[in-house]
């Protein structure tokens, strides 16, 4: 099970940190991602994490090219958790956040999203507001 905390309202140019906690198993050995959707928007895929070689290191990152510079994500395998630090945020950010979990598998940057669409790890979502 995945839950993801952290969303809310926050003004334009501010900044929020998502958190996504895995519970009842490890994760060590996954991809995690992060998505979102907008209303009468399709989910879209936001940022990755995994590995290059199924490792805990060799960390490769992939991101949405209207987050990159913005957006961060990690992982700490010791709390089973991953994070979204968000800057910068603009109104066109606002949507629910989703977090997703795979068995690691290679992933490139322009299929990666496609992964994680009918697996069964999901959280069930956080809002973000970017408005004045």
């Amino acid at each position: 099970q995945l839950v993801e905390s952290g969303g809310g309202l926050v003004q334009p140019g501010g900044s929020l940190r998502l958190s996504c906690s895995a519970s009842g198993f490890t994760l060590d050995y996954y991809a995690w991602g992060w998505f979102r959707q907008a209303p009468g928007k399709e989910r879209e895929g936001v940022a990755c994490i995994t590995s290059s070689d199924g490792s805990t290191s060799n960390i490769i990152t992939y991101y949405l090219d209207s987050v990159k510079g913005r957006f961060t994500i990690s992982r700490d395998n010791a709390k089973n958790t991953a994070y979204l630090q968000m800057n910068s945020l603009e109104p066109e950010d606002t949507a629910t956040y989703y977090c997703a979990a795979i068995p690691f598998t290679p992933l490139s940057e322009w299929s990666w999203p496609g992964a994680f669409y009918g697996m069964d790890l999901w959280g069930e979502g956080t809002l973000i507001t970017v408005s004045s």
